[in-house]
């Protein structure tokens, strides 16, 4: 009842237990709620790593071989009810990232064991599962239970675009990198409440862009905080299929 995208580094291998598992995404029913699951926990993380290394202190573990999948993020899209014109609405909480990491001085929690190669090309295969079917030991299907993070996350939010009269439809600046109009392409920033004191400026800085270049080819376009592979799993987001949100 769900869609399940596993990320790997290699494009033949898919398998939970490879070191070449990056992280996955996975759909509710209706297409509309992303989950994104990745293999390290946060460096903040201690009460996961204090549960991992007592569910596992008596065998060895590779650090890139995670037991469990930790939930870092949600990408939700809002339902059109009313089937009126426009592009996609998205919301992302990326449960990982405090909002004070885009004020200045600000940093964002990183990986103990990032998966950081020098050329990081990532390839997807899209497959049905039951998500309440039992999964090898040593490694879980199921999110860790973890406690809410110290802050309040950072939300992303898809830019406004603006009504281009001469050509009839939704129109956003990408500057060229997008050229194909396309219900998938979007522009995310900040969402922030003004107790956070984030200047103007800062609110209107793109964080990820995606778009459509020509017959299945996009590109993506992120910056800090993101890390490629959170912003890989949303952008993928967008190509299952949303019946309630077109």
């Amino acid at each position: 009842m769900t869609t399940d995208f596993i990320i790997s580094l290699v494009g033949d291998e898919f398998s939970r237990a490879s070191n070449t598992y990056v992280g996955k995404l996975r759909s509710n029913f209706l297409g509309t709620k992303f989950t994104v699951y990745d293999t390290e926990p946060t460096i903040d993380s201690a009460v996961q790593l204090n549960q991992l290394s007592r569910r596992f202190h008596a065998k060895r573990v590779s650090p890139r071989i995670s037991a469990c999948n930790y939930s870092i993020a949600t990408v939700s899209y809002e339902l059109n009810v009313l089937r009126t014109r426009g592009p996609r609405r998205m919301h992302c909480v990326m449960h990982t990232i405090p909002v004070s990491s885009i004020l200045e001085g600000g940093t964002a929690p990183t990986p103990p064991s990032p998966l950081d190669p020098p050329s990081l090309t990532t390839k997807v295969n899209k497959e049905q599962e039951n998500p309440d079917s039992s999964s090898s030991i040593g490694h879980s299907d199921s999110p860790a239970v973890t406690e809410p993070p110290p802050w309040d996350p950072l939300i992303l939010k898809n830019k406004s675009p603006r009504w281009h009269e001469q050509l009839q439809c939704w129109c956003l600046n990408f500057k060229g990198r997008v050229t194909v109009a396309s219900v998938k392409n979007f522009q995310l920033v900040a969402a922030v409440d003004p107790s956070h004191n984030v200047s103007a400026a800062e609110q209107e800085k793109v964080i990820l862009q995606f778009g459509k270049i020509g017959k299945d080819i996009f590109t993506m376009d992120y910056r800090y905080p993101l890390s490629a592979f959170q912003a890989f799993a949303i952008c993928l987001s967008s190509f299952d299929t949303k019946p309630a949100c077109e």
